[in-house]
């Protein structure tokens, strides 16, 4: 289950996009349902019914707050619980047998996070402080690209793109003092959350700071005197050529009128620079790093490479891309 993703929590879709029904999603190559109960409260299932295996996410939330499956009425709460079944004497002892398989299950800075596995062992997510904070405007949007997670997260974890991909946005100032013999710098400073990197141009700081937060989250710190602005973006696996990219832009200024508007449309042009270029990887998912070409300003995303070969690669079973998917990309 979850193959190549398993035992993290991440994002999986803002909780605007969470209303009244349940909502069927792919994770990780694996079909999920998020559903409220009577009180609004998140619950997360394998959207798949135990007893036939229909899609748990045709049914409905019914007046007890459960989901109930279209195929023959079964009942289950948020853990996944099997709370009726209908048309048979069962015990309740009996019952517990017929569990559907919960996921854990947060909502917390805007955002509906998922833990990729049954046992999250206690841990929880760790929500950037930008969206939990008082005071805060937070401009969120999600959309699909046509590529493997892992390409989309070393994007964001890449600084040496910046002057080029985006030479007339956010990385003029920086190309704009290069030389020809300029020198990029990257040093990996490992943080309990993952990593912060930080880029000098020729000895000076480029100054925005780069934070890279495990297992597939940046955050990019933009300086901008005496305010607060904060961009995250999260590359969400769902299936081996596909990813949900969900982007907030949070700031403690400009919390509404024409220049908010403008400013959350920049932003979503600048992810707008990226999107061609990371959707033409080959192959799609990253490989091991001795296998591609790489320098010394590669160091930000081979410490994220030699995490994701070290630590999920081989999570949760076989691997997220079979042989026979390694095809060009099509829209979902």
């Amino acid at each position: 289950m979850f193959s190549g993703f398993a035992g993290v929590w991440t994002p999986i879709v803002p909780s605007r996009s969470l209303g009244k029904k349940p909502l069927a999603l792919r994770l990780a190559d694996e079909p999920v349902v998020l559903f409220r109960d009577g009180d609004g409260r998140v619950g997360a299932l394998i959207d798949r019914c135990p007893h036939r295996g229909v899609a748990l996410s045709l049914g409905r939330v019914n007046d007890r707050g459960c989901l109930e499956c279209p195929f023959h009425g079964w009942s289950f709460a948020r853990d996944g619980a099997c709370v009726h079944i209908p048309l048979n004497e069962m015990p309740s002892e009996k019952r517990e047998r017929y569990a559907a398989t919960g996921l854990p299950v947060r909502e917390s800075g805007g955002l509906i996070w998922v833990f990729t596995g049954t046992d999250s062992a206690g841990t929880e997510p760790s929500v950037p402080e930008a969206l939990i904070e008082p005071g805060w405007t937070r401009w969120i949007h999600d959309e699909v690209w046509n590529a493997h997670w892992t390409r989309a997260m070393e994007n964001m974890l890449d600084t040496p793109h910046v002057p080029f991909v985006h030479r007339r946005t956010i990385g003029r100032s920086m190309r704009a003092r290069m030389r020809p013999d300029s020198v990029l710098r990257m040093t990996v400073e490992p943080k309990p959350y993952g990593a912060r990197f930080v880029a000098e141009l020729d000895g000076e700081s480029t100054g925005a700071a780069l934070r890279w937060r495990r297992p597939n989250g940046m955050e990019l710190h933009i300086p901008i005197p005496d305010k607060k602005m904060r961009l995250q973006i999260f590359c969400v696996p769902i299936d081996a050529l596909h990813t949900r990219m969900i982007v907030i832009a949070s700031r403690n200024f400009l919390h509404w009128g024409p220049l908010a508007w403008l400013s959350n449309q920049f932003n979503r042009y600048i992810v707008f620079e990226d999107r061609a270029l990371v959707q033409s990887s080959q192959p799609p998912e990253v490989p091991p790093p001795g296998d591609e070409v790489s320098i010394a300003s590669d160091g930000p995303t081979l410490h994220f490479r030699r995490y994701y070969f070290r630590e999920l690669k081989e999570s949760g079973g076989e691997a997220l891309i079979p042989a026979s998917r390694l095809t060009a990309p099509s829209t979902p």
